[in-house]
């Protein structure tokens, strides 16, 4: 099986200390990515560790398609123990930074201790250099790359590095790269700002050698990425927008309604009004990036995309494309996820009748990035203040739910339920199925099977960090099976693993079947959690047995 190659690097901010392992065996394993920093994860954070102390780690980890010039392999994998949601979490970014990471030599690079001052910390292939960075205390991320620029020269594409909001350990704080690329969330910007950690840089030119398999693949995907007349190539996600107010659900002021009539004000045509040129991730000839300007007011940003309008558009009350674009704009530059950001100020617009105060809004994002007076308490997150608030609680497992509703599309809703990152779209995809008519829209029963195997699909997915539109568009099983080399089912297995460990470890903090609930009721779901862990291989109260974890080890020996 095709596997990244490269040593782990382990950096302790505390003592200012490095050390380098090899890790062929865990690679041959989990592949890379997610995969490989998920085993590493559950194997050294403390089950008990506080996702704010110095005894969380973070990993940031490529794939071995990272080395490929194939389509969609522009991404990079960031893991930990979300602050959000207080289990075990992944992201994935675009963006230029993963050839420059892999140019390190390092497959995996494990931030670990607590700082004692702002630092930023450079990893090349001749080692590592600590950087204290005072003066970059409360900087945006734009000023983290011009500073980094100005003293050597490094780009955005170099870089990690967070803004106000991981510094002051949101809940929600992203960690970015090429400063409007978010490893997005669950929180692992304030992980990095619990770490006092501003930036790290990867610049090198010793990246492993892997002979990559099936070249006439990968260059069948790359033609089929240039080709493509697809529309998302035109308006990403947000053409998302008008079909799914129109047919399916737009979740709407905080959720209390599914269609929004401000939504052609806000569509994927306002957007590619505003798209002024081309935009790609490394590699990439799908170009499916969104720079967008308003020439009235001189904003430019990068989007947004579907899930960020849903949260600050319909969710907040906003018909206006531009004031959307200014959230955006504003969440990339102190770093938070504009899901998560987005959705905890319709909570408090909701609690204060303000849905439609773009001015508000704007004014709320600055204040939650610096926790400054309500923006302390909304730093939080919903799950943490919706009492204080006195709305409803919409989040599952403490993460807030993205823009796909469950409520119409009940195989989405039972992932939500189950997911070991909660309401995230993307650990799933079930909703794709659905939307198009391949199963049924309506109820779990019978899906369990359905979702599983897309969760176990979607983890080599980020094993081998692939962008989820070339998976659902161009790259079928079969082309999956030949660029990584190995058998559907046998990577099905690994996807199985790594979706089980992430349980194993919530399961050691208390995490049961109690938290595999939803805010709202779908048929038959009790019946279709249980038949979920029924085909896990868990108990009927959600555990993964030990004894399971142990086979994957003695699977993986043999």
């Amino acid at each position: 099986m095709l596997h990244a190659n490269g040593s782990l690097l382990t950096i302790d901010v505390g003592d200012r200390t490095t050390t380098t392992e090899n890790i062929d065996e865990e690679l041959a394993e989990f592949i890379g990515g997610r995969g490989v920093a998920t085993k590493l994860a559950h194997d050294r954070i403390p089950f008990d560790a506080d996702p704010l102390g110095p005894e969380n780690r973070a990993y940031l980890a490529s794939g071995p398609l990272q080395q490929s010039d194939m389509s969609f392999t522009g991404r990079m994998n960031m893991t930990g123990l979300s602050p959000l949601t207080e289990g075990l979490l992944s992201s994935n970014a675009g963006g230029y930074l993963s050839r420059n990471f892999v140019g390190t030599g390092h497959s995996v690079v494990e931030v670990t201790g607590e700082s004692d001052e702002l630092l930023a910390v450079h990893v090349t292939d001749d080692g590592v250099e600590f950087e204290a960075v005072p003066d970059l205390e409360g900087a945006t991320v734009p000023e983290v790359t011009e500073a980094m620029n100005e003293r050597h020269g490094l780009e955005s594409e170099n870089l990690v590095s967070i803004g106000p909001a991981g510094e002051n350990e949101v809940r929600f704080a992203s960690a970015m790269t090429y400063d409007a690329r978010a490893f997005g969330r669950g929180g692992l910007g304030a992980i990095l700002g619990s770490k006092n950690v501003k930036c790290l840089s990867f610049e090198g030119d010793s990246a492993p050698e892997i002979e990559m398999p099936n070249e006439d693949v990968q260059m069948d995907v790359h033609r089929q990425a240039a080709t493509s007349d697809d529309i998302f190539r035109r308006q990403g996600t947000t053409h998302l927008v008008q079909i799914l107010n129109d047919n399916f659900s737009l979740p709407t002021r905080y959720f209390s309604e599914q269609s929004f009539e401000g939504a052609e004000g806000i569509n994927g045509d306002r957007v590619e009004e505003k798209k002024y040129k081309k935009a790609a991730c490394s590699v990439c000839a799908f170009a499916c990036k969104l720079p967008t300007r308003d020439e009235a007011s001189g904003l430019e940003t990068e989007g947004p995309e579907y899930e960020t309008i849903f949260a600050f558009g319909s969710n907040s009350g906003v018909d206006d494309i531009v004031d959307i674009m200014k959230s955006n704009d504003l969440c990339d530059k102190v770093g938070v996820d504009t899901i998560s950001c987005g959705n905890t100020i319709a909570a408090y617009l909701a609690s204060e009748d303000e849905f439609g105060n773009e001015e508000l809004i704007h004014d709320l994002i600055e204040k939650i990035a610096h926790r400054e007076g309500v923006g302390d308490t909304l730093a939080e997150g919903i799950d943490r203040i919706h009492e204080d608030l006195g709305v409803d609680n919409w989040t599952v497992k403490g993460m807030d739910f993205a823009a796909h509703d469950g409520r119409v599309v009940h195989g989405q809703g039972l992932s939500y339920a189950v997911a070991g990152r909660g309401a995230d779209h993307m650990y799933s995809t079930t909703m794709i199925a659905e939307y198009n008519d391949d199963i049924p829209a309506k109820g779990t029963a019978g899906k369990a099977e359905f979702v599983i195997d897309n969760e176990n699909r979607n983890a080599i997915r980020d094993c081998a960090v692939l962008c989820q539109f070339g998976l659902g568009r161009v790259i079928e099983e079969d082309i999956f099976e030949a660029l990584l080399a190995e058998d559907y089912e046998d990577l099905l297995a690994v996807g199985d693993r790594i979706v089980n460990l992430e349980r194993h470890f919530s399961n050691q903090r208390g995490l049961d079947a109690e938290d595999d609930r939803l805010p709202y009721d779908l048929p038959d779901l009790d019946s279709s959690i249980q038949e979920y862990y029924e085909h896990r291989g868990w108990t009927e109260d959600g555990i993964v047995p030990s004894d399971r974890v142990a086979d994957f080890a003695q699977a993986a020996d043999d």
